[in-house]
């Protein structure tokens, strides 16, 4: 066994004594169920942690992750996440938060094959696109790489609403805010990027989903 691989184990320890010791029925509330606020859409990178950065407790952040924290319509695995955030705990926020200095959306920048994840990037590469004049108009390569990465989250916020399991949940009245951030690793603060969407009706006409009826309905 390795020497890190055990520290994790004795650290575990040391830390259900000492929340134990602050909070003796801390692990009780915690299994009774969970009525997380909030649904955390970031990126996988190891450091950016969602309670961390947000200050917030165990049971208060629904977390998915994946590389550049993308919204991509054909993933089951964002789209299971979200559905049973939205529908089963019901949250009041989801958060997409990408980093400055994010790995995969640098890598969007350039021609590299790297491997399997050249069909995941190809994803950011289409926001490059859609935003091809702005970003190709800055000369400074990190101010480019700033300015991609601040897109990029304004991209999936919009992808974000355009799915039916947030519009369903707007059409039928239930309470429910999307926000875009960017967490900046060399300050730990995050930047609001003020694109918030709290109904449809904040979307283009040809995003909006209109009527949901039951497939026997």
């Amino acid at each position: 066994m390795s020497d890190f691989y055990k520290k994790l184990l004795d650290n575990n320890k040391k830390w259900v004594q000492e929340t134990l010791e602050s909070d003796p029925n801390y692990f009780q509330k915690l299994s009774d169920g969970q009525k997380p606020p909030l649904l955390w859409i970031g990126c996988a990178d190891s450091r950016v942690p969602a309670n961390v950065i947000t200050g917030t407790q165990s049971g208060e952040v629904f977390v998915h992750r994946n590389i550049a924290n993308m919204v991509v319509h054909s993933d089951m695995n964002m789209l299971s996440v979200l559905d049973y955030a939205v529908n089963a705990l019901q949250v009041k926020h989801i958060i997409v938060c990408g980093h400055y200095g994010c790995g995969g959306v640098q890598a969007a920048m350039s021609n590299k094959h790297i491997g399997l994840i050249d069909n995941w990037i190809r994803h950011i590469k289409d926001v490059y696109r859609f935003h091809h004049v702005e970003l190709d108009g800055i000369s400074d390569n990190q101010e480019r790489l700033d300015r991609f990465v601040e897109l990029n989250v304004i991209e999936q916020v919009y992808d974000l609403a355009k799915t039916s399991i947030v519009q369903k949940a707007w059409s039928v009245g239930q309470e429910l805010h999307i926000h875009g951030w960017v967490y900046s690793i060399h300050d730990g603060l995050v930047k609001d990027l003020n694109v918030n969407f709290s109904s449809n009706l904040e979307l283009p006409d040809v995003y909006r989903l209109d009527k949901f009826q039951s497939i026997d309905g």
